[in-house]
């Protein structure tokens, strides 16, 4: 006899197919309401390992910067063309598969919820094609945490219907019962109701329902545009026409909790929301600064402008290691954490590591090279108090590095402050390139698609190479930015360069940065008297 425990262990369908075989794979993922944040970690998964992903014009296209390995075709956004048939994406998955391609299918919400997801399962079953459906948070349930409309509640909700405001243009459309809507003992959603707002508000209404219902109107969930419109049912079509402000994507939420009051709202009270901040670090180094804007609610869209790359000649941090290992350097300055990367990863390439630092000082421009420094297993002997720049260990360093000699890390765009600054107090210096960068020769799509709807406010530049960088990439985009400098010479340099400086931090710090994007922002937002 069978056990149960054995009994339990089904085998796969028949339409599946291993994703290491020679035919393609197909991952019809959910993408969220907006947010990125919201992505599933298996969603990110499938993302990481497509060749090609096939997106929605819904789906937020900072989503594609975690398959950047992929090729990424956009089927279609609203109001533009070209737009895909939904037999050309069927037709389209199916061909790519047949080649061994492994395509994400990326879609706006859940691709369960008024997605055609069945359309394309059907496509790739009949093909013999392996698929997967990864689960996405659709706008419906979004909105109950969003915008604080719980669409259940135990006074005035036992149930919730969603509905579709599009009705099938091809065959025969499944009929509404109207009337049976009327009567639904709970809270009704609707999707895709812009362009036919005054039909199914009409039906409903005579159908039974008041038209006194409370309605909230929600575009762009969890955007940091998003907008809510609370009005009555019979007040609906008021806002949603075809040539008004509250264009798709929206969702209709019509039933009691609608009345409820804002006071559930945390997502537009926090105080960034409404600001879009372009991040222009390497991606490596944004997640501190990124992080610490989302948690104040700003949309942030990480766009480096200059490429880390190992140094062309290494010859000069050759000659550096050949050196330190003679015990012929008294110090070593580190400008920042890039610096510190390229040096160490040097060292572990000539077979050296930490010890061979031993009895030299480390100075560091500030606490977050210092902190490199430390995940290397070295601690920094001189930093500055509160200058974090070249001048500021310079003056740090002041009376202490007579008759010494010196090696000064620096990249193809240092400037030659903290080398002949240290010449000057009498140090015998050697400098040598720990890495160079590299300007980008182009802007990431969701970068462009925020620029051009004039969802990016604030740009953050952090040295001088970056300011002159942007200053190039953002020209057509420039008279509606605002730039937010780290440092007095980034500003001087913004200020050359012809680009008003609207706030410039305290310290030269990530930290710093925050509070003076807070501070423009609050003084922007605020009205005047």
């Amino acid at each position: 006899m069978m056990s149960d425990s054995s009994q339990s262990v089904q085998p796969r369908s028949a339409t599946y197919v291993q994703e290491n075989s020679q035919q393609g794979y197909v991952y019809l993922v959910g993408a969220g309401p907006g947010d990125p944040g919201l992505m599933t970690l298996r969603g990110r998964e499938c993302l990481a390992r497509a060749e090609i992903v096939l997106y929605d014009g819904l789906a937020n296209e900072q989503l594609l910067e975690l398959a950047p390995q992929a090729e990424h075709l956009c089927v279609g956004k609203h109001g533009r063309l070209p737009f895909w048939t939904q037999a050309d994406i069927n037709g389209r998955l199916v061909e790519l598969a047949q080649q061994g391609k492994q395509i994400v299918r990326l879609k706006g919400g859940d691709p369960g919820v008024f997605a055609r997801t069945a359309e394309e399962l059907d496509a790739l079953h009949t093909a013999g094609i392996g698929f997967e459906v990864v689960p996405g948070i659709t706008a419906a349930m979004a909105a109950a945490s969003y915008v604080g409309i719980p669409i259940t509640h135990r006074h005035h909700a036992s149930a919730v219907a969603l509905i579709t405001g599009q009705q099938q243009q091809d065959g025969t459309p499944q009929p509404i019962d109207w009337e049976a809507l009327a009567r639904f003992p709970g809270t009704l959603i609707f999707y895709m109701g812009v362009t036919t707002a005054e039909q199914w508000t009409t039906n409903l209404i005579a159908a039974g329902k008041p038209a006194t219902t409370p309605t909230a109107i929600v575009r762009r969930c969890s955007w940091s545009d998003q907008k809510v419109v609370r009005c009555n049912l019979g007040d609906v079509i008021q806002h949603l026409t075809p040539d008004g402000k509250m264009r798709p994507p929206v969702i209709t939420i019509v039933g009691d909790v609608a009345a409820l009051g804002d006071q559930f709202d945390w997502f537009t009270t926090r105080p960034l929301h409404g600001c879009g901040v372009l991040i222009t670090r390497a991606a490596e180094q944004s997640h501190e600064l990124a992080e610490s804007l989302r948690s104040l609610g700003a949309t942030v869209y990480c766009q480096p402008l200059l490429e880390i790359i190992p140094p062309s000649d290494a010859q000069s941090l050759a000659q550096a290691t050949h050196q330190i290992k003679l015990k012929q350097i008294d110090g070593i300055t580190f400008s920042s954490s890039n610096g510190v990367e390229g040096f160490f990863n040097y060292l572990d390439a000539a077979g050296l590591d930490a010890r061979a630092l031993a009895g030299m000082r480390l100075a560091a421009v500030g606490p977050a090279t210092a902190a490199s420094l430390q995940l290397r297993g070295v601690r920094a002997d001189v930093v500055p108090d509160s200058d974090f720049s070249a001048v500021g260990l310079l003056s740090k360093l002041s009376g202490s590095v007579d008759q010494q000699r010196w090696l000064v890390l620096q990249t193809n765009h240092s400037a030659a402050t903290l080398h002949e600054g240290l010449r000057q107090q009498g140090a015998e210096v050697l400098t040598a390139m720990a890495y160079e960068t590299r300007a980008v020769s182009d802007l990431l799509p969701a970068t462009r698609t925020a620029l051009e709807a004039g969802r990016i406010q604030l740009v953050t530049l952090t040295s001088s190479a970056i300011a002159r960088v942007a200053t190039e990439l953002l020209a057509e985009y420039l008279p509606s930015l605002q730039a937010i400098s780290l440092s007095p010479a980034i500003s001087t340099e913004l200020k050359r360069l012809g680009w008003p400086v609207r706030a410039e931090a305290g310290q030269n710090t990530m930290p710093a940065l925050v509070e003076a994007i807070s501070q423009s922002f609050k003084v922007a937002a605020t009205p005047a008297k």
